[in-house]
């Protein structure tokens, strides 16, 4: 099921504090960081913060460019974007900014939460019960399927960020970092304790803003089942971006393939047609490139943008027998082989056989089929 993509915004001091530090709270960023966010927030479909937040800050979340309001607007969307709170207890502040200011307002709550929210907010702000304890991805699936949320925009605090880090749900991480040390052993740190993804995160960007540094970070560990991550995601846009590099051909599609680690560390990649082979696949170009004898490849995963081929001609083995023998047991695609050249084709149907999993993502099957636009016309 499709979700948002949840982007994670958050200033921290060099000692790894947040800034809300104590009853004056201590200002991070400066006004063109501000600024930054400002525009960010212009861009999101919804802005997402605790209620611990609204408690401690009481901020009004607000797109303050008028520029940037009018340009929503021009674009069919609403002059602000809608603002959600998570509470558990349902105890939140009727007097609060929060709820006086910008556009639409979204309480997501417990069963238990829901009846104390309405009474105390009355006609403020919708409130929505996600069943007995708070439930991220349903909470997310609400946003995008029933609010049409697409873009999400988290602002914190930090066990809000902790738990969605923790439980896969976060496409980017957005950190300014300010050179100050706050010293405060009581200060609120940015993330808590508890397992994260294993490796390291992907560096996207950095970017000097007068004496702060934003730094973007995506995810890059492989989810390790059914339900696929922001991580998966990542990794299958760049397979099918790699698509577009393969050469022109009548006979055959355009497919771009990458192997990853569990930890996150890219180990190959590849694309059909690649180098000076008119006939080697994405897959087979990609696995050439790793070493056999890798422990890692076992739990690995594979990214293909095309499912890999059950059957072929021009080779011995197909793409879905090779990734078999390489080990790898996981793979991920955007878009099942149609019978444009081999019907019946069922590579992901030999991958399970085998007992290997197989993830697809259709969201990103148009992607996927961008490079391959003159063979499917008509």
């Amino acid at each position: 099921m499709p979700l948002p993509y949840v982007l994670l915004s958050a200033a921290v001091s060099l000692d790894g504090y947040l800034d809300d530090t104590g009853p004056e709270r201590l200002l991070l960023s400066g006004p063109a960081d501000f600024d930054r966010v400002d525009a960010v927030r212009a861009s999101a479909d919804a802005i997402l913060i605790g209620a611990g937040t609204i408690r401690a800050d009481n901020p009004r979340l607000l797109v303050n460019s008028a520029e940037r309001r009018a340009a929503r607007v021009a674009a069919g969307r609403p002059a602000y974007p809608l603002k959600v709170t998570v509470t558990a207890s349902g105890d939140l502040d009727p007097g609060a900014h929060f709820w006086h200011t910008g556009g639409d307002k979204l309480v997501c709550t417990t069963d238990a939460g829901a009846g104390r929210a309405a009474r105390l907010l009355g006609g403020t702000a919708d409130v929505v019960a996600l069943g007995p304890v708070l439930d991220w991805r349903a909470l997310l699936e609400h946003l995008h399927d029933v609010r049409g949320v697409e873009r999400l925009m988290v602002e914190g605090g930090g066990q809000v960020h902790t738990q969605l880090l923790q439980q896969d749900l976060a496409d980017e991480l957005q950190l300014v970092l300010a050179p100050l040390l706050v010293g405060d052993p009581a200060a609120p740190r940015l993330f808590g304790p508890g397992a994260y993804q294993d490796g390291r995160l992907r560096l996207t960007e950095t970017r000097r803003i007068e004496d702060v540094v934003l730094m973007r970070y995506e995810p890059t560990a492989p989810g390790t089942g059914p339900v696929p991550t922001p991580a998966d995601r990542h990794w299958l846009r760049t397979a099918c971006e790699l698509a577009a590099l393969c050469p022109p051909s009548r006979t055959a599609f355009s497919v771009g393939a990458v192997v990853v680690a569990a930890d996150g560390t890219e180990l190959a990649r590849g694309h059909s047609r690649e180098g000076a082979d008119p006939v080697v696949h994405a897959e087979e170009a990609a696995l050439a490139k790793t070493d056999p004898a890798d422990p890692r490849l076992p739990g690995a995963t594979v990214y293909s943008s095309l499912e890999p081929c059950a059957r072929r001609a021009s080779r011995p083995a197909p793409c879905a027998e090779l990734i078999l023998r390489a080990g790898v047991r996981r793979v991920v695609t955007a878009w099942r082989e149609p019978d444009t050249f081999v019907a019946a084709a069922d590579g992901s149907g030999v991958l399970t056989g085998a007992g290997a999993r197989v993830v697809v993502l259709p969201e990103l099957e148009p992607l996927a089929k961008a490079p391959n636009g003159h063979l499917l016309a008509g």
